[in-house]
């Protein structure tokens, strides 16, 4: 029987764990999710946060089979007030201040459930100062309010945050294993759900999202297409291309606005004006969220793309992802060596660096190109095309 940790691909044990926890009513008041990006531990925080804040509950007339209340859908599509979603606003991490308005929100009642979930992603990047300011609520907090926390690594988590939370391991899925799920989930051939898994850092949910989205397959297509032509491209291309594809990549950006206006506009009548300021807090960090997922999507299909280039000069090309531009894969090659795409693709780590540091993504882009073009191809450009410096 479906429930709402079905959803957990490819993490078996923790599908069990959540199951067993919630039905027993052993939920725990802290926990720490660790495991690697694209292991699903976003959606078991919200699979969780659902089963918890359901009003059918484990033992109602549903048994745990609900997903229809109008609790289950706004958690399912992340609109839920009492579910709050943080991820780290400074630079380096998180902020004291933002830890000190998560423990000030805790001590508020929920706005329309028995309970609140909060979700912190990333905690590994939650330094000691930010850590002190939240010992007191980790350790003891409200008794409506249920804390899930993610974090890469367990050894990455300061010690006294792993100490006062249940930890939950996830696994690494390696991107085989990854496709053959969401192969077997979507219907789309192995070939479609390899590309996918590529383009979405190996996540299986985003994975879903991405090969029913038009937009984002037209997306990939324009990436690749940029990618096709910078070998012939001058420095006036590559600021027009770069600029092409950072307006691209916001367009998902207007979508999530006009739902967050739109359920604003629908609750503004009931709402205290507190509430509504927190929800307009949550919805801004939502929109910061998926800027970033945006933007290292597109990172992640350059990546791809360099990896397969660098297969083709190695001589391997069985190993090639992206299968529907082999043609073009294998021109690239021609004119690059395998030195220079570990050195392109240098160039997207450092990019995804820039992206986490909040460095502007028409920055980040921009210098992207630039670095992959002339890493790529800088000894083997046309004559009379100029190779960087006039932006």
């Amino acid at each position: 029987m479906a429930d709402a940790f079905e959803n957990i691909l490819g993490q078996p044990q923790v599908r069990d764990f959540l199951r067993r926890s919630t039905a027993c009513g052993r939920v725990s008041h802290a926990y720490l999710f660790t495991g690697p990006a694209g292991s699903n531990k976003t959606l078991a925080a919200y699979a969780l946060a659902q089963a918890v804040l359901c009003p059918q509950g484990p033992h109602g007339p549903r048994g745990g089979d609900c997903g229809a209340c109008d609790a289950c859908q706004r958690v399912m599509r992340r609109k839920h007030p009492d579910v709050r979603y943080f991820a780290p606003e400074g630079a380096g991490g998180y902020l004291v201040e933002q830890i000190r308005e998560i423990v000030a929100d805790a001590a508020y009642a929920p706005i329309q459930a028995k309970k609140k979930v909060y979700i912190l992603d990333r905690v590994d990047l939650l330094g000691t100062a930010c850590a002190n300011a939240f010992l007191k609520t980790l350790e003891e907090p409200p008794a409506d309010v249920v804390l899930v926390l993610l974090g890469r690594t367990r050894e990455s988590v300061l010690p006294t945050i792993v100490s006062r939370c249940q930890v939950v391991p996830f696994r690494h899925i390696p991107a085989t294993e990854a496709a053959g799920i969401l192969s077997q989930n979507t219907g789309a051939s192995l070939e479609k759900a390899r590309i996918a898994i590529e383009a979405c850092g190996g996540s299986i949910t985003r994975g879903i999202e991405f090969l029913k989205s038009n937009e984002r397959l037209a997306f990939r297509a324009r990436v690749l297409d940029v990618l096709a032509s910078l070998r012939l491209a001058d420095d006036w291309d590559v600021v027009s291309q770069a600029a092409d594809l950072v307006l691209l990549s916001k367009a998902p950006l207007d979508v999530v606005r006009a739902a967050q206006e739109e359920e604003l506009a629908e609750n503004a009548d009931f709402l205290a004006k507190s509430a509504i300021r927190q929800i307009e807090a949550r919805n801004k960090r939502a929109l910061t969220a998926k800027s970033a997922e945006s933007l290292r999507q597109l990172t992640a299909i350059v990546q791809s793309w360099l990896r397969d280039v660098l297969a083709v000069c190695a001589g391997t090309p069985e190993l090639v992802i992206n299968v529907d531009v082999r043609g073009v894969l294998e021109e690239a090659a021609v004119h690059a060596s395998e030195a220079r795409a570990a050195v392109a693709l240098s160039a997207v780590r450092r990019c995804d660096e820039a992206i986490s540091y909040n460095v502007s993504p028409e920055t980040c882009i921009d210098a992207l190109l630039f670095e992959v073009r002339d890493a790529l191809f800088g000894a083997a450009r046309p004559a009379g095309r100029p190779a960087g410096g006039a932006r």
